[in-house]
């Protein structure tokens, strides 16, 4: 038997909204869980939390993370890592006053920026973006959301960006339409596998607070579930995507995600400059503990 430390989270959570729930589970080493193990404690976390991330301290300021699905290893979960740092920092004494932390993942090594003091939330920046060619039929995206191929948005174009996942970006041309796309699971899930694809991210710059610049919506069917409710790496591609395409400068940028037009979880976005690169997304948010306790593997 093992037990390890257990605790759920909601990334992303407002005191309107529930966020996007995930499994955290803290280790000593990770030679204390195998890779099977992790993938059966998200199996059986299923339908109570989206994704488990793993978490490990390495040193005084950096920390290695893995996540998992209930169908197979994430190479990169935003709202979970939201999740598992902005905890490790609210409640270690020798974090609190650090203000940034190192975390090792799939996607590289990337930093974590501490405004827990000043705005209750941590920034993450983004794997370096990459660019596909790959194009895909209006019509055949359409299909796959069960929407008018008018709905679609041309102007920035449909693409395709991984800043951690691949994400196909779909401009959406009005607020209704956005809120009304109901796709069925397993038939969205067999388009993104056919087209290689992680998630979609669709968006529109109609919004029902006008304190945010976009809706977007994240489905994710290829992990087990159909919809993200808040999402990092969904909407850090979407960044990308602003950027490449000259339309947004990098500077704050809030969004309004999920399908419910009155209560939406909101993602912060901004980006900063590297050297020698583009600019980086960094997405940010703060979250909110719901159970605590122990998790035991028999």
């Amino acid at each position: 038997m093992k037990k390890f430390k257990f605790k759920k989270i909601d990334a992303f959570a407002t005191q309107k909204s529930d966020g996007n729930p995930a499994g955290m589970v803290y280790l000593n080493a990770f030679d204390d869980i195998t890779a099977e193990e992790m993938l059966r404690i998200a199996k059986e976390l299923k339908g109570f939390v989206s994704e488990v991330g793993y978490a490990t301290r390495i040193d005084d300021t950096t920390f290695d993370l893995k996540y998992y699905s209930s169908e197979r290893e994430v190479e990169f979960c935003g709202h979970a890592t939201v999740a598992i740092m902005y905890d490790l920092i609210k409640n270690s004494d020798d974090l609190k006053n650090k203000k940034q932390i190192n975390i090792i993942t799939c996607k590289g090594n990337l930093t974590v920026e501490n405004r827990i003091g000043s705005e209750d939330a941590v920034f993450i920046t983004a794997p370096v973006p990459v660019f596909s060619p790959n194009e895909i039929d209006a019509e055949r995206i359409a299909k796959a959301l069960r929407i008018d191929s008018a709905e679609i948005d041309h102007d920035p174009p449909v693409s395709v960006v991984n800043a951690g996942l691949e994400t196909l970006i779909v401009p959406i041309k009005s607020l209704n339409g956005i809120l009304s796309i109901s796709p069925d699971l397993d038939e969205l899930k067999g388009f993104c596998i056919e087209n290689a694809i992680d998630i979609i991210t669709v968006f529109t710059d109609e919004v029902g607070d006008k304190e945010n610049s976009y809706r977007t919506r994240v489905f994710a069917p290829t992990f087990g579930y159909l919809e993200d409710p808040a999402t990092g790496s969904g909407n850090s591609a979407f960044g990308c995507y602003l950027l490449k395409n000259r339309i947004w400068d990098g500077s704050f940028l809030s969004l309004e995600q999920n399908g419910n037009l009155e209560n939406p979880n909101i993602i912060k976005l901004m980006a900063k400059d590297t050297e020698g690169d583009r600019p980086r997304v960094v997405f940010g948010g703060g979250a909110i503990v719901r159970i605590e306790g122990e998790y035991i593997l028999q």
